[in-house]
């Protein structure tokens, strides 16, 4: 059975069903306000497919005659939802007795029950009943009251669209033309050019040429309509649009908001021509700045991303107009903006938006804003990746974010720390004044993680006697008076430890596993734990200014290792430049002093947990450096360190300049293809801006970016056979992948000799998967074929499964009705994720946020590490980010990083640790994180399927 149209839907309670004997006696009395309830139950329970015999001929007798305006408007829902038509499609005879009715209510004195019978009448779709009311509906086009005109044309447009309807109202398009040009309500011109737009589009056209000059003064729906009506005309005349382009840009001026988006889209759609490109960006950047609300803001930044996609040259000129999109105060907008301008960076604007930039950064130490630091950590991100592409700015942007290093916000001290590194090595002449800033700013650095980064690089890039003595100095300066404690404060710590043992227990037993910079997990450390928490400063630390010396204080013995490493990495350096020997001496001897404190420090009870063993060998390695020293050793921590990090450095730039190389898209014309001359081309008549549209057409179609992919081999893979060759009904589907849908289009033959009836396709979903509408019924003649399509819904990224069957009558046998089940069709996940990137740290932090976990085993025939690497990055369509030269080598264990993104903005983070064993083979596990169990599922299954490899 083919399912009814549905134009009314009502939320219907079960909970309290009305019975039936109710509901009449209530529309047989005379209170009003029962009459309304009854009715309205009533037609909750006609929606709900429930029955109440003998209703309509109870609502003609008492409810037809009301005059109550509530109940004659629910009396018209309740003849929308009743069946007029007998099985065999003919009208029910005691439908003429509602005619008289509805011809009264289109000559009522009252507008409001004109309006809504009229209303009513666009949802009707049986000829014989709107026929004889025809007469009355025209004559509400000359009412007094807009709302009935309104009204009147959409009844006279549904009317003409009926079947027999140019029949019934032939001059239709006649009659609303004449109204349209006497008309002065802007609601109820915009419903007569939607009429002349579905049904006349000829006279739609005229007029709108025809009123061309007072088009800025229609109403925002009439200029709306008309926008649509251009988008019609230009997609089948590709040939005028430049007469229409015209148009568009003078509706730029429209003092609504919505008509001057539309206009922008509409510009771009149609034309190429920079003049046209150029007024839609304006346009967007004006939306930007005069627009309050958020998400309209953002809507209308993607809309200037897919500009910087396609026309970059030109958005490049506007790069300062979108920056000003800064004002706001929404993180996601700044974060989308600055995205966009760090794509629109040239040699000509690198200056100005820096400055732009270094403004911002400033604003947000004002602190007025809860989100400042997060917006602050963009910016400098923003500068980085700036002075990185055009190192001539780094020195106007370096020294004034160093002042950031001892910022609160951490993410955001870390980031110019890792900046700083960067620009030092690739601007050898700014090395000398970040050196000499670094040294004076050092004190103000309040975070061991960037007191690590700064500290290597003084290590490093301290070349010169005075700046290694500085280095040296600022070290021991920062740590404070030796021994970091003394035999009292021992004493009372451990009576202190005594007390407090069981509360200690209890919080080394909540720890939790962290992640480590190749992704394995390991057991988190005394040091780490504390380092997290506040720092506990004893009595010695209380009165030292030095920040070194209260996280050394506090428990972190990797930044004890650290100081260690860059004493040494001094020491050796001043034994190179320093003529005099006893000052070598000297040096060495502190920077052993404060080595053996750090070492005795970490095994005493002053701290809660004792040095880690990882520290404490790397101190003590450096120790027996310094009183053992040796020429190749000297060579690999003065050299072999510097060289591992612009290798890192180099890799890093490989990656960018391939991934760029990616994105550029290569587009390649057929040998054969027309090519128009620009200047033999005929002129008369065009503006300017017509010739720059057919210009950058050709170009287009030289480039050919016209030519669509018509890979024959890859649609044929997508081809899925849905029944046998034996059975009666052969069917195939075609699928395609959009974002949000997939469309199935499915080939149905019939092979029999008989004409098939009714035949339905029928097809439910497994998963987040929705059926948008379900297919109609069909007939189909002997060996004929049938193009049906059916469109899903997709809301998550999950493998999902469609099925069902073919259902239909054979002409010989109507009463029984074949079935014929389908394959099933697999939506993989695969579709819906693409690789991307992300920081190492961004990775951490997502990892360690994410709940759902799925842990897959390694069971592969594959021998090789990266081989099997490779095979999974593939299998799941995933980008590893372990940078290549971190793979290099033969040592039987690989631990890499992948990630990819869902087009729902879903992250999927996977881990691959493997081993090979002594039989050759490779074990170990794969593991994915991500925010939502679908994906972590899905992708599970997928490398459980996948990962055997092997031929």
């Amino acid at each position: 059975m083919m399912e009814k149209s549905c134009t009314l839907l009502v939320h219907f309670d079960k909970g309290t069903p009305a019975l039936a004997n109710e509901i009449k006696e209530a529309l047989e009395g005379n209170d009003v306000e029962l009459k309304i309830e009854a009715l309205k139950k009533a037609i909750m329970l006609l929606l709900n497919g429930d029955t109440i015999p003998h209703l309509f001929i109870t609502i003609i007798r008492y409810v037809l005659p009301s005059e109550d305006h509530t109940i004659q408007k629910l009396l018209l829902l309740y003849l929308e939802i009743i069946d007029k038509t007998d099985s065999k499609g003919k009208v029910l005879p005691e439908m003429i007795l509602i005619c008289q009715n509805l011809r009264n209510n289109l000559q009522s004195p009252n507008e409001y029950i004109r309006g809504v019978t009229l209303r009513f009448l666009c949802r009707l779709n049986e000829s014989e009943i709107i026929e004889p009311l025809i007469p009355s509906i025209l004559t509400n086009l000359e009412h007094r009251n807009p709302f009935v005109r309104r009204n009147a044309v959409l009844a006279i447009m549904s009317v003409y669209r009926l079947p027999q309807g140019e029949t019934l109202l032939d001059s239709a398009p006649e009659i609303i033309d004449r109204f349209l040009a006497s008309e002065q309500d802007p609601s109820s011109k915009r419903n007569a050019f939607l009429m002349l737009f579905n049904c006349a589009q000829d006279r739609a056209v005229n007029y709108l040429f025809t009123h061309i000059d007072r088009i800025i003064d229609w109403g925002e729906q009439l200029q709306m309509v008309v926008l649509e009506l251009i988008k019609k005309v230009c997609r089948v005349n590709k040939g005028e649009k430049g007469k229409y382009i015209k148009v568009i840009i003078s509706l730029l001026n429209a003092p609504s908001s919505a008509v001057v988006y539309e206009c922008a889209g509409t510009l771009v759609s149609l034309s190429s021509a920079p003049t046209a490109i150029r007024a839609a960006a304006n346009t967007y950047c004006q939306l930007l700045l005069s627009q309050s609300d958020n998400n309209v803001k953002l809507i209308v930044l993607d809309r200037v991303s897919e500009l910087k996609a396609s026309h970059r040259e030109i958005m490049v000129e506007l790069v300062m107009d979108v920056l000003r999109a800064l004002s706001s105060p929404n993180v996601d907008i700044r974060r989308k903006t600055l995205d966009i301008v760090l794509d629109l960076i040239t040699p000509a604007n690198v200056d100005e938006v820096v400055m732009m930039l270094k403004k911002e950064v400033v604003k947000t130490q004002g602190g007025e804003l809860e989100k400042n630091g997060e917006y602050r950590q963009m910016l400098v991100q923003a500068i980085y990746a700036c002075a990185v592409k055009f190192p001539e700015v780094a020195s106007t942007v370096v020294h004034p974010l160093m002042d950031f290093l001892g910022d609160s916000n951490v993410a955001s001290a870390l980031d110019v720390a890792v900046f700083v590194r960067e620009i030092i090595e690739t601007n050898p002449k700014l090395r000398v004044s970040i050196i000499t800033r670094l040294l004076d700013t050092f004190y103000q650095i309040r975070n061991s993680r960037v007191c690590t980064h700064a500290l290597w690089i003084i290590g490093e890039y301290a070349l010169s006697l005075s700046e290694v003595e500085s280095g040296i100095a600022t070290i021991k300066q920062c740590l404070g008076e030796l021994p970091f404690y003394t035999a009292s404060e021992e004493k009372e710590a451990q009576d202190a430890s005594k007390n407090s043992q069981v509360v200690s227990s209890s919080t080394v037993s909540s720890r939790r596993p962290v992640i480590l910079a190749d992704g394995t997990y390991a057991t988190q450390s005394a040091a780490l734990e504390t380092a997290m928490s506040a720092p506990v400063l004893l009595q010695g630390s209380l009165t030292s200014v030095g920040n070194l010396r209260s996280l050394v204080l506090s428990g972190d013995f990797f930044l004890d290792s650290v100081v260690a490493c860059t004493l040494t990495k001094l020491v050796l350096r001043l034994e190179e430049i320093q003529p005099s020997k006893v000052e070598v001496n000297k040096a060495t001897t502190q920077a052993l002093l404060i080595m053996v404190s750090m070492l005795q420090l970490g095994q005493s009870s002053v701290l809660p947990h004792p040095i880690d063993n990882d520290s404490q060998d790397r101190i003590v390695l450096c120790i027996r450096l310094l009183c053992h020293k040796g020429e190749e050793v000297r060579k690999i921590w003065l050299e072999s360190c510097r060289q591992s990090f612009v290798k890192m450095l180099a890799d890093k730039q490989l990656r960018e300049t391939e991934e760029s190389k990616a994105k550029t898209q290569i587009l390649n014309a057929q040998p054969d293809d027309l090519i128009d001359f620009y200047h033999l081309k005929s002129r008369k008549g065009m503006s300017q801006l017509e010739l720059e549209d057919e210009v950058q057409d050709d170009l287009k179609r030289a480039t050919g970016e016209f030519t669509k992919d018509n890979d024959d081999a890859n649609k044929l893979n997508r081809i899925l056979q849905l029944t046998g060759f034996s059975d009666p009904v052969y069917a195939e589907a075609y699928v395609t992948v959009n974002h949000y849908d997939i469309v199935l289009d499915v080939t149905v033959i019939n092979r029999t000799k008989e004409t098939l009836q009714n035949l339905c396709l029928e097809l439910a979903t497994m998963g987040d998967l929705k059926l948008v509408e379900r297919p109609q019924n069909y007939t189909l003649a002997p060996e004929s074929s049938k193009q049906i399509k059916a469109n899903i819904k997709v809301s998550s990224t999950e493998t999902g499964v469609i099925f069902g069957n073919i259902v239909y009558e054979t002409s010989s046998n109507v009463l029984e009705r074949t079935v014929i089940v389908l394959n099933d069709i697999h939506i993989d996940i695969m579709d819906y994720i693409s690789p991307a990137s992300c920081a190492d740290v961004a990775f951490r932090a997502m990892w360690a946020e994410f709940e759902w976990e799925n842990k897959v085993a390694v069971n592969t025939v594959i021998q090789d590490e990266k081989e099997f690497l490779n095979h999974v990055a593939k299998a799941t369509n995933m980008k590893c980010l372990t940078p290549l030269s971190a793979l290099e080598g033969e040592c039987g264990v690989l631990a890499a990083n992948l990630y990819a993104k869902s087009v729902f903005g879903e992250d999927a983070l996977v881990n691959v640790s493997v081993e090979k064993q002594a039989d050759g083979k490779l074990s170990g596990y794969i593991r994915i994180r991500s925010k939502t169990q679908g994906i972590a599922l899905s992708l599970g299954d997928k490398i459980t399927l996948k990962q055997k490899g092997g031929p």
